[in-house]
């Protein structure tokens, strides 16, 4: 009987101890129907919200929201404009084009550009494929850094015609001139 009312009572606590606002108590906009609520009023809404949250670990952010890592242009060679490029890329998501020889069929594109997507998991360089045409792919990179040692093995393959990084071209060393 008593562990009834004990339990009684700890069920009806939440409701006594919850806070109700009197309609004269409320702020304005949070007297409207949610239906007519502005942009205003909905980012106080949201801002009421994530008032009492902790604020996300560095590597939980959004990309776009990460700060940049700090490049030390000491240990670079400035001569060379793509080692700038692959520290600057470092930890960002990088989108390349790659472009197979010939006239393949759909099916004979993603076969190629599949292989070679194993090849670089294999080597440790996560990419996610997509296919744009019967004979051209976006490979993604998480992080850009890797895209310059794709872009190397994948110029070497002998059904690569060129890759494109940053809006730069890069031959296939067994394409034909006449392709490019």
């Amino acid at each position: 009987m008593l562990t009834r009312l004990i339990f009684l009572l700890l069920a009806l606590a939440p409701l006594v101890l919850a806070k109700k606002f009197k309609d004269e108590e409320k702020p304005e906009w949070a007297k409207k129907d949610i239906r007519d609520y502005s942009e205003a009023d909905l980012e106080r809404l949201l801002d009421q919200w994530e008032e009492d949250e902790e604020p996300l670990e560095e590597d939980e952010l959004p990309e776009h929201l990460r700060p940049q890592p700090k490049l030390d242009f000491s240990k670079l060679d400035r001569e060379n404009p793509e080692d700038i490029l692959k520290v600057s890329k470092k930890g960002r998501t990088l989108m390349t084009f790659v472009s197979v020889t010939g006239n393949p069929t759909r099916e004979e594109g993603e076969t190629i550009t599949k292989l070679w997507q194993t090849s670089l998991w294999n080597n440790h360089i996560q990419a996610e494929r997509y296919m744009v045409d019967d004979n051209r792919a976006i490979f993604l990179f998480k992080d850009g850094a890797q895209a310059w040692e794709a872009k190397d093995f994948l110029t070497e393959q002998e059904r690569c015609k060129g890759v494109t990084i940053e809006n730069k071209e890069y031959p296939g060393v067994h394409a034909q001139k006449d392709e490019l």
